[in-house]
């Protein structure tokens, strides 16, 4: 398998001494051991205290409740779903036979738990380091994109507020639908500003992320207007 994660080893700009290490955090549960179930542990840890050390040093002004939010919208499911489709992470994953007939290659959480696994795997391969130096890598264009004086709030709080300001009725959330069986259900939930005849749809792993995805796209909106 090693010729095979030439590509994502250059997408991660880190090339494995140990290459079983990167074949561990892609190797799901399902499919045997040893799997990246202890890896994907390790990895949240780190994950969580390079995006810290991210917004500490790009952002002096922001009080340490702001950190906190914007780390968190940054480590989430969603952020670590988004960073294993620009690596191509399914492609590599190795699954039991279960797994992959019912699609678990697209499936979010094991994704998003995979690309934690990558973190540790990269942590142990060469050392704090390195895996900080990746996470900058992957994580770089999100943090760059942040303008702190919005996303410090979640995007509901910041819609809410923006609709006070200009002395407008709150939105409302619907749910659409529910997309999935149940230990791999996705969210599809509605935005609706109906002063402004507004809607826009999120969609998440929980209900929350959904909502929460439908009012980031409803205050893009806003602030085109």
């Amino acid at each position: 398998m090693a010729g095979k994660l030439d590509p994502l080893q250059r997408s991660l700009g880190h090339r494995f001494d140990d290459p079983a290490l990167l074949e561990q955090a892609l190797t799901h549960r399902s499919f045997g051991q040893p799997n990246n179930e202890r890896l994907e542990f390790l990895g949240d840890s780190i994950l969580n205290c390079v995006v810290a050390i991210a917004l500490f040093e790009r952002f002096a002004s922001l009080r340490e409740g702001e950190m906190s939010r914007l780390r968190a919208s940054l480590v989430c499911q969603d952020g670590l779903h988004r960073i294993a489709l620009e690596l191509d992470l399914g492609e590599y994953l190795r699954l039991g036979e279960g797994e992959m007939k019912s699609g678990g290659f697209r499936r979010p959480s094991i994704l998003a738990d995979a690309v934690e696994a990558v973190f540790a795997a990269t942590f142990l391969d060469q050392g704090f380091a390195a895996a900080k130096a990746v996470i900058d890598r992957l994580y770089g264009p999100m943090i760059a994109a942040i303008d702190p004086g919005v996303a410090a709030k979640d995007p509901k709080t910041a819609l809410q507020e923006l609709l006070q300001g200009r002395k407008l009725p709150l939105p409302t959330y619907v749910m659409a639908k529910v997309h999935g069986e149940a230990h791999a259900q996705e969210f599809e939930v509605v935005c609706e500003v109906n002063a402004l005849n507004l809607r826009t749809t999120g969609r998440g792993t929980s209900r929350r992320a959904a909502e929460q995805q439908s009012a980031e796209f409803a205050l893009a909106q806003l602030r085109k207007q």
